[in-house]
């Protein structure tokens, strides 16, 4: 049934902006200005016929703005009027999510299908009284609006580092602030189990705690010393929670993961692994071997902990993770092996498949679905499951074109633990390059799909993964502004050819933040430094999201001033230097000072192809990041490295002319916690033609690793225009590591020739 509700205000809103552009985030799907303006009255008068949990409501979040009235229809003006045509044909989801609004001289009108659409029609106003409070008025108008995807998502990991119950709340307020309507809940792990289930009450008396955290990066491999927890969620919290997100329209999904990252619950129940133990919560990030056996009185432990779970949760998806599960244990395990044997399994790949799908059909049993991470794809799909697609667009896809639904959250996107800004001047991260334009980029509809593939894709969601961040201040820097992009791409509404005019909503929403006194990130006020070709060297482009006559910057490694050079087009670099800038406005330092070091050689610039290309998460730049000048930074894997999963690293450099040339470095990483590894071999080519190579240098694996990644080789004199390079990846992960039996990680950063 439609239901109409009208609104007399008053208001109080900000400048209007250029053109009458509205400062709404994200962008309404219509928006139409009409002739007249709605002069803000004295009183704000509401339905007196409204219930009391909706006075409520208006007004905790009209309060501020007018002082709250009650009246008959005649005192609001009413006008009766039917829901208007949809802007195109909607689905059951987006009718549940569609509102109007209509501004009048006489009144503003918010009509909407459901109290859901009537809630997002509210944050839309709010937005807009917030940008049209200096004025006193605001222009007539007619918004029609609905999102494009149903499932627009956050998800904050409370494992790695927890947070309470009242700063869970504020983050289901920030999604409801950007129509967010999902809320992913990640609240069991290697380091901590963070949900009270009333019968295993070990889960939480020892697996919410851990004796120590790793601290700083992660190749320093040091530690606090300090006891953490226990800290979990009691049953009645949750339900405080999920209440709290009910009533902004949001869905809780809980994510209990199986079958690893399990230490925790296997340091409270020991008999659920395969081995015997003693184990004990993870002190360190990463991925270890120790995960759950599938075993009978494992699936009896796992479907009384979903049990718990599903009487908390009322949401029709359980995230059942499904990730980075090792499969040493299962190997070794003669259980797992007779499983294996007994329903003519291929391998432990198979076993994976056979666990989530016995989970599922348990799951299914209760009327709800699952979702998983896309290894759940791994040995077959399980039949109803829906798959969360994080390590590239290729889960979603294999999902979709199987009839199964996905959400598209791939890691070079939408992973908000990655950096923003340039990592020399951003807090630690986990690593990846993910500014706000990269986020306003991304398109959830993958162009392998057809228009029938693609009604699988639900929708788009961000992952908050908390290793490195150890308060709530920290969360806020880390999904705003990002949380606005990603909330404009789920509405449907994001153009990237338009990015500019969104940088210039979201730096009017800096003026909400700052009187929420949230500690968001100023990353796009800092200079923007990128490499790029020139005169067969490279220059140093600078740029910023303010007026780029501000930029000032230094050659000689001085901290710039107001009285330094002006920016005015890309920086020369000609040889070995550090660039340092800053912004500037009204004489005054606006921004943190960027600062880099430049490392000039022979191959600095030179054209370079690669036969292989790098990880999405781990690409920014592409080859010419090999060849930009920059040594990467070992504890920021931000955007100097380039990242390789199960590939080797096969590079020829083109001299443009035959050039002398007697020694090559470059960098390999290890970080076996992650995945990383040292490489395998390197081969040194040269040839004249591009066509036939002759092979001048090799060295092994024992070389590289007394060398720990850092190599730097005489090649005797050359004379040649082409150098190829083949940096072999250690393929796959042995046992006894973390990850084991999946495909190592490569890192390279620059190949320097001199």
């Amino acid at each position: 049934m439609v239901r109409t509700f009208l609104v007399f205000f008053v208001l109080l809103s900000s400048f209007m902006f250029a053109q009458n552009k509205l400062n709404v985030i994200p962008y309404p799907q219509k928006v139409e200005f009409l002739k007249g303006e709605f002069i803000i009255p004295e009183k704000f008068i509401l339905d007196k016929n409204l219930s009391k949990p909706e006075r409520e409501y208006y007004k905790r979040y009209l309060g501020e703005f007018f002082t709250l009235t009650y009246g008959a229809k005649e005192e609001l003006h009413l006008v009766q009027a039917l829901f208007p045509p949809s802007i195109v044909p909607l689905s059951k989801e987006q009718e549940q999510e569609n509102y109007t609004i209509e501004i009048s001289s006489r009144n503003i009108t918010i009509k909407a299908y459901t109290d859901q659409g009537r809630f997002w029609a509210l944050q839309t106003l709010i937005q807009i009284l917030k940008q049209y409070k200096p004025v006193g008025k605001i222009p007539a108008m007619k918004i029609e609006d609905h999102p494009k995807f149903a499932w627009r998502g956050m998800h904050l990991d409370v494992c790695r580092h927890f947070f309470t119950v009242d700063e869970v709340k504020q983050y289901i307020d920030y999604l409801a602030m950007y129509k967010l309507n999902t809320f992913h809940w990640h609240l069991t792990d290697d380091q901590g189990w963070r949900i009270e289930i009333k019968k295993y009450p070990k889960l939480t008396q020892i697996g919410s705690k851990r004796k120590e955290s790793m601290i700083g990066a992660y190749v320093d491999n040091t530690f606090d010393g300090k006891p953490y927890g226990p800290y979990f969620y009691t049953q009645e919290q949750i339900k405080e929670v999920v209440k709290y997100a009910t009533e902004r329209h949001i869905t809780v999904v809980p994510e209990i993961e199986m079958p690893g990252h399990a230490l925790a619950a296997l340091s409270a129940y020991p008999e659920l692994a395969c081995t015997k133990g003693p184990f004990e919560s993870a002190t360190k990030w990463g991925v270890f071997d120790d995960v759950f056996c599938p075993k009978d009185e494992t699936f009896t432990f796992l479907e009384n902990v979903l049990d718990e779970v599903m009487k908390l949760f009322p949401s029709q998806y359980i995230h059942i993770g499904g990730d980075e599960c090792p499969k040493t244990r299962w190997k070794e395990c003669a259980h797992c092996q007779a499983l294996i044997k007994k329903n003519n399994l291929k391998d432990e790949h198979g076993l994976q498949s056979y666990f989530i799908q016995r989970i599922e059909k348990y799951i299914n049993s209760k009327g709800r679905k699952i979702i998983g991470w896309d290894e759940i794809l791994e040995g077959g799909l399980a039949p109803n499951a829906a798959v969360m697609s994080w390590t590239g667009v290729n889960g979603g896809i294999e999902a979709a074109k199987a009839k199964h639904f996905a959400v598209m959250t791939p890691g070079s996107y939408c992973y908000f633990d990655h950096y923003q800004g340039d990592p020399q001047s951003e807090p630690n991260a986990f690593g990846g390059f993910t500014p706000l334009d990269k986020v306003y980029s991304y398109n959830p509809i993958p162009e392998e799909l057809n228009a029938d593939q693609a009604q699988y894709i639900l929708g788009v969601q961000a992952n908050l993964w908390t290793e490195y961040i150890l308060d709530f201040k920290q969360v806020e820097y880390m999904i705003f502004p990002r949380l606005m992009a990603l909330s404009e791409v789920g509405w449907g509404t994001s153009d990237p050819k338009n990015y500019k005019d969104f940088e210039n909503r979201v730096i009017s929403h800096f003026k909400i933040l700052d009187k929420m006194n949230v500690n968001y990130a100023k990353s796009i006020y800092n200079i923007s430094g990128k490499v790029i070709p020139s005169n067969n060297g490279i220059a140093y482009e600078l740029s910023t999201s303010q007026n780029p006559n501000g930029i000032r910057y230094t050659l000689d490694g001085t901290v710039p001033t107001i009285n330094s050079k002006n920016y005015q087009a890309p920086v020369s670099i000609p040889n070995s230097l550090t660039v340092k800038s800053a912004y500037f406005e009204g004489g005054q330092l606006k921004s943190a000072v960027s600062s880099q070091d430049f490392i000039v050689s022979k191959s600095t610039g030179k054209k370079i192809t690669l036969e292989q290309q790098p990880s999405e998460n781990y690409s920014f730049g592409g080859a010419f990041t090999l060849v930009d000048g920059i040594i990467g930074n070992v504890k920021k894997l931000g955007k100097t490295w380039l990242g390789f999963q199960g590939k080797d690293v096969v590079a020829t450099i083109d001299f443009g002319q035959k050039t002398d040339f007697s020694e090559i470095y470059f960098n390999t990483l290890e970080n076996k916690g992650s995945w990383i590894h040292l490489a395998k071999s390197a081969k040194i080519y040269v040839s004249d033609d591009n066509k036939n190579f002759k092979i001048i240098k090799e060295i092994g694996k024992e070389d590289i690793q007394n060398a720990k990644g850092k190599i730097q080789l005489k090649l005797g004199k050359q004379n040649a225009r082409y150098l190829k390079i083949m940096i072999e990846n250690a393929g796959i992960i042995p046992s006894g590591n973390p990850g084991a039996d999946s495909k190592a990680w490569l890192f390279v950063d620059e190949i320097g020739v001199n």
